[in-house]
Order: C-alpha cells, then sequence, then structure tokens
C-alpha cells in the first residue's frame, strides 16, 4: 500500500450538506477498489480540501474519485514523513 493525497478546490465553497454526498457516494466505491481512507483537511474558509488515502497506487483512487463524481484536481503518492 502506498499513501495518495488528492487535492481538491471548491468554487462557491462546499456546504456540509454537499460534502456528506461526497461521502455516501464515495463509501461503497473504497470497497470496491481497495482504498482506505485515512483523513482529510478541510481549509477554513471551505474552498479547499487535501484527502489522504491508502491505496495500491494512486489509480486506485482516482477510479473511486470518478465513480463517486467527487471533484479533484490531482491525485498524487506520497511518503510519509514523522518527526524523528
Amino acid at each position: 500500500m502506498v499513501c495518495v493525497i488528492v487535492e481538491r478546490r471548491f468554487e462557491p465553497p462546499i456546504s456540509e450538506a454537499e460534502l456528506q454526498a461526497v461521502v455516501e457516494r464515495m463509501t461503497p466505491c473504497l470497497e470496491v477498489y481497495g482504498v482506505t481512507w485515512r483523513r482529510s483537511f478541510l481549509s477554513g474558509d471551505r474552498r479547499r480540501m487535501l484527502c489522504e488515502y491508502d491505496a495500491a497506487d494512486a489509480e486506485s483512487v482516482r477510479s473511486v474519485q470518478r465513480e463517486a463524481n467527487a471533484t479533484f484536481e490531482v491525485a498524487w503518492t506520497a511518503e510519509v514523513l514523522e518527526p524523528t
């Protein structure tokens, strides 16, 4: 498994109802593609979001996003750096 980061932008800012609808569409897709959602960071103005997933590859995460109709700019693999 690799860490995959997804970057998103929302214009206008995403509402709580819109965010919940995306989560509901995405949940079954995660299981189909063997992807695990780890966490997300939503900016205070609700216009930007970073999401972290564990997956076999970035393309699996992209497939989840497309099937769930979840808008995203880019998905890329990342190396997790921990404090020493």
